[in-house]
């Protein structure tokens, strides 16, 4: 989660399921972004489309074993937008959150996902979103928060953490630092991507929450998110690939925790 759209949270989402994958964590991803879908691309099962067996929808499988369900992969091309079907479309906004709240029931019930120990839910922007999915599965682990150290995007976050602690009485794994750095390619000197008055490391511990760690921004990991290959194995050692690891390792402690 986080609130603010374009922080990167499905690119967050698509990178931890492959490091919690990489440390022999069963992990499936569901997009609940039903009008923006896009992890279906991320992971490379765009071309997937579901088929029902023993009244259930069989989850699409990436290179790396992940099973995923998304919109995305029911709509006949990228650029068919999702349409609810009504008497008149201005009077379907009225209705439309029930729906897709509906949408999403049935996405998570409804999918043979294989055994499980983790499904990373990869939630549209806005505060609400989360106090919508608590309503829907109440007994919901936590939420990862995702944020860019600008301004603009931490005020919103922050928002959004006050919101899943005090209203939706989520509990926060951490918050995780996207597009911290640009790393070069040839020399590898990072450079800070947004210059503020406060870090995203401090507005966790404002909040009392973990900060996870910080994913620097690469190009090369963006292509990979349209292949479904696994970036940790590909570039091994890479700081990007590190920087994941790190942040699903400490997902993992916080989960074991959890469940003690």
């Amino acid at each position: 989660m986080s609130g603010k759209g374009g922080v990167g949270k499905s690119t967050v989402t698509a990178c931890l399921a492959d490091g919690l994958t990489r440390l022999g964590v069963r992990t499936g991803v569901l997009d609940a972004d039903l009008n923006g879908p896009c992890m279906a691309r991320m992971m490379g099962v765009r071309d997937h489309k579901p088929s029902p067996k023993n009244g259930a929808m069989i989850a699409a499988r990436n290179a790396y074993g992940v099973p995923v369900m998304s919109m995305d992969m029911f709509l006949p091309e990228d650029e068919t937008p999702l349409v609810w079907e009504a008497s008149s479309q201005q009077g379907a906004y009225t209705w439309r959150s029930m729906v897709e709240m509906s949408a999403l029931r049935e996405l998570l019930s409804d999918t043979d996902w294989g055994d499980l120990d983790v499904l990373l839910i990869d939630l549209p922007p806005g505060a609400e979103r989360l106090q919508n999915l608590a309503d829907l599965l109440p007994d919901l682990t936590g939420a990862i928060v995702v944020s860019t150290a600008s301004q603009t995007a931490m005020t919103v976050v922050s928002r959004s953490i006050l919101m899943a602690l005090n209203v939706a009485n989520v509990r926060i794994a951490g918050v995780v630092e996207n597009m911290s750095t640009m790393i070069c390619s040839e020399c590898r000197c990072k450079e800070q991507m947004f210059i503020g008055t406060e870090a995203v490391e401090e507005l966790a511990e404002r909040h009392g929450v973990p900060y996870l760690g910080a994913i620097p921004f690469n190009v090369t990991l963006a292509d990979f998110l349209e292949t479904g290959r696994s970036y940790i194995e590909v570039h091994a050692g890479h700081p990007a690939a590190n920087a994941i690891l790190d942040v699903a390792q400490r997902v993992h402690f916080w989960l074991k925790n959890q469940s003690k």
